[in-house]
């Protein structure tokens, strides 16, 4: 496959600018919020959660990066799918992550549209949910100028509010300021550690990988670099600040407020200044929770209209979806994208709350069987090193522990099915396509798949 030659013209990237977007396109709703839902699950250990999925995730990013110094590829991680296991594999990976965007972008438009009726009570949600998605298909029309430089702002201020929060709760703690009247005792016990045990650890970890989800867009931008080996360096540089931002912000908020203290309903961060009765934490972070929505929202629209354009290319979905006009504008992909936005806001407001919660759940566990994808790809793609072995294992493991804990608790256990649900779908919808597809070469593996340059 060929990359596109306009992807020359566009503005090349440092390997910072691709951190920077790979932080906007990370820290969003399923950190601010999610970290709740998982510190009720496993307690202090959460923390350990947080530190395993940041390893985890880099092993996924560096051999997604490796692939992409070696054949850079504007379909990222579906071209290396093809390319490892056929057209079947490029399809269903292609449309698996489409899909599961798709789905979770109606949570979070309608996340972001909670959030603004704080301020404004009396206007409907589903006007603020088509407002969020005007703005966002506008950023991403206006171009790659546009979208880098709206993404690296919105990052620079996500990162600057959990820093925030850090050094409030510092201070808090030190007693320079606010007062909390409750006694919070710092865990020393596997007891206390583990309120929980290992099964509460575990459905804790999918949360821990929430927080992280992003490197494929860091994927998909990475083919920009001005060195392509610089793609490693960028995910280790953003993963490392992820990871001790982080850990850290969760870390004071459970010396802060005990950990059965707080809210599946709310932010951490909230409960732990609230605590202290520290003023104006609801619209500070109403508006963190606004930036940290719309940033990850725009950053998945930029990546299933890469990802729809590249299926069209390669005759995976119709043709008239690679069409561009204007300055490369991807108008009919555009459209269909906004019409599945469309219908994802309509079913967040009609379905049942906890209904599409669950669905939503599923969605996002979709996401990690696409990074088994990447894993499986890189080992055939790639002559391996025993060191990128072991780390390709401990892979697999991370992330099959994330999936198969979520059958250990209440809340993630009906997510788990209803994403089986969905793969056997596309498994079978991949099925009948088999059937149209013409057998050339091209809709088969190579048969040397180390023909790629081999790593030094």
């Amino acid at each position: 496959m060929k990359t596109n030659a306009g992807e020359q013209g566009k503005k090349k990237l440092r390997w910072w600018e691709l951190s920077l977007l790979g932080i906007a396109g990370t820290i969003g709703t399923g950190f601010f919020l999610g970290s709740s839902i998982a510190i009720d699950m496993a307690g202090p250990s959460v923390l350990l959660a947080f530190a395993l999925a940041a390893i985890g995730t880099y092993f996924v990013f560096e051999a997604l990066a490796k692939m992409t110094i070696n054949d850079p590829q504007k379909g990222s991680f579906r071209s290396y799918a093809k390319n490892a296991y056929g057209r079947w594999a490029g399809f269903s990976s292609g449309w698996v992550y489409w899909l599961s965007e798709m789905l979770i972008m109606g949570s979070q438009m309608t996340a972001l549209s909670i959030f603004t009726r704080f301020w404004f009570p009396n206007i409907p949600l589903w006007v603020f949910a088509c407002i969020y998605a005007a703005l966002g298909i506008l950023v991403i029309i206006v171009g790659t100028k546009g979208f880098d430089r709206v993404e690296n702002i919105l990052a620079v201020l996500k990162v600057a509010a959990i820093l925030m929060f850090i050094i409030i709760a510092i201070a808090a703690i030190f007693g320079l300021f606010g007062e909390n009247t409750a006694t919070v005792t710092t865990p020393r016990t596997y007891a206390t550690i583990f309120p929980n045990g290992l099964t509460g650890l575990l459905p804790a970890f999918i949360y821990g990988f929430y927080g992280f989800a992003g490197i494929e867009i860091m994927g998909l931008l990475a083919i920009r670099l001005k060195d392509m080996k610089d793609a490693p360096k960028s995910g280790k540089v953003m993963l490392t600040i992820l990871a001790i931002i982080y850990i850290a912000s969760v870390g004071l908020a459970l010396l802060m407020v005990s950990s059965d203290g707080f809210s599946t309903e709310q932010s951490p961060f909230v409960t732990a200044l609230r605590a202290y009765q520290i003023p104006y934490v609801n619209h500070f972070f109403n508006a963190v929770f606004i930036i940290a929505g719309f940033s990850t929202m725009v950053a998945s629209l930029f990546a299933v209209i890469r990802i729809l354009v590249t299926l069209a290319e390669d005759r995976d979905a119709p043709a008239m979806f690679s069409k561009r006009v204007g300055k490369n504008i991807a108008l009919p992909a555009i459209a269909l994208t906004a019409a599945g936005m469309l219908v994802s806001i309509i079913l967040a407001i009609v379905i049942p709350g906890r209904l599409y919660e669950y669905v939503t759940t599923a969605a996002g566990i979709m996401l990690l069987y696409n990074w088994l994808f990447i894993l499986g790809s890189y080992g055939r793609l790639l002559d391996l090193s025993t060191k990128d072995k072991i780390k390709r294992v401990f892979g697999f493991i991370f992330i099959m522990l994330a999936v198969v804990g979520t059958i250990f608790h209440t809340t993630s256990r009906p997510g788990f099915y209803i994403s089986l649900i969905f793969i056997v779908i596309i498994a079978i919808v991949t099925l009948i396509m088999r059937h149209f597809w013409k057998k050339t070469e091209g809709d088969k593996p190579p048969e040397n798949p180390s023909l790629f340059t081999k790593l030094e």
